[in-house]
C-alpha cells in the first residue's frame, strides 16, 4: 500500500496550552481509517492542520511525499485532500440538486469570480451520478432545510467529494444521526467512497461504528 499521507512529530499549541502534540501517522492510498480519543485529545485540530485552516506550531506533513506544512487550504484541496465539519456545510434554503451543482461549479472552475455564474446547469448529468452514488437521488429536489439529519450528512459529504479527493477527512459523520440509523449511514458512505477508492479518515466516538468500519484505527 503507497503511503499518500505522513505527519511528523505534528503538534499544536496555543500560548501555554497544547491541543495536540507528537501526531505520528500514515495513511496508504485507499485505505479507512477511525480515529478516536476523548473530547479536546486534538482529532479536530489534527485534521484542521492537515487540510490547511490551522497551522501547526511544528512539525511536517508530507502528501505523496511532498511538504504540505502550512500550505493555504485551496492548495491542498486541489493536491486531492478534501474534508467535511461535524455541522454540515450546506444551503438549507436551495434543495439538493443545487447545493451538489454549487459544488461541481466551483471545484470546476479554475479561477473563482463573481462574473461567472455560482450553479453551472451543464453539470446536472454529474450531479446525478453523485447523488446516485451515495443513494440520495431520490432526495434531488427536496430543500436542505426538510430533509432527515442523516440526509444532510450524506448530502454535505457528497459535496467534499465532488473533486475526487484522494484523501477524505470526516470529522464525526455519525453525529446527529440517529442511533438505529448510524450503521445503514456508515454502510453507505463507506461504500460510496469505496466506489471511488478514496482514502479515508474518519473521527468517532461511536466504537461499534469504528469496529465495523475501520480496519485500522488510532488513539488520541
Amino acid at each position: 500500500m503507497t503511503t499518500i499521507l505522513e505527519t511528523r512529530n505534528l503538534e499544536r499549541t496555543f500560548g501555554a496550552v497544547v491541543a495536540a502534540r507528537d501526531i505520528n501517522i500514515k495513511i496508504g492510498s485507499g485505505e479507512i481509517m477511525g480515529v478516536i480519543g476523548s473530547n479536546g485529545a486534538g482529532k479536530t485540530t489534527f485534521v484542521n492542520m492537515v487540510t490547511g485552516y490551522l497551522p501547526p506550531s511544528s512539525g511536517d506533513i508530507f502528501y505523496r511525499g511532498q511538504s504540505i506544512t502550512g500550505k493555504p487550504t485551496r492548495d491542498i484541496t486541489r493536491l486531492g485532500i478534501c474534508r467535511s465539519f461535524q455541522i454540515p456545510q450546506l444551503f438549507p434554503e436551495l434543495d439538493v440538486m443545487d447545493n451538489i451543482l454549487i459544488a461541481l461549479t466551483i471545484a470546476k472552475q479554475e479561477r473563482q469570480s463573481l462574473l461567472k455564474p455560482a450553479i453551472d446547469r451543464s453539470l446536472e448529468v454529474d450531479a446525478i451520478s453523485i447523488l446516485e452514488r451515495f443513494g440520495i437521488e431520490k432526495y434531488a429536489l427536496q430543500e436542505i432545510a426538510t430533509l432527515p439529519q442523516g440526509v444532510r450528512k450524506l448530502v454535505d459529504i457528497a459535496m467534499a467529494t465532488v473533486s475526487e479527493p484522494e484523501l477524505l477527512f470526516l470529522d464525526e459523520p455519525t453525529s446527529g444521526v440517529s442511533a438505529d440509523e448510524k450503521m445503514d449511514f456508515m454502510r453507505t458512505l463507506i461504500d460510496a467512497l469505496r466506489a471511488t477508492d478514496t482514502a479515508v479518515l474518519f473521527i468517532e466516538h461511536d466504537m461499534e461504528i469504528v469496529e465495523a468500519f475501520s480496519p485500522r484505527c488510532v488513539a488520541f
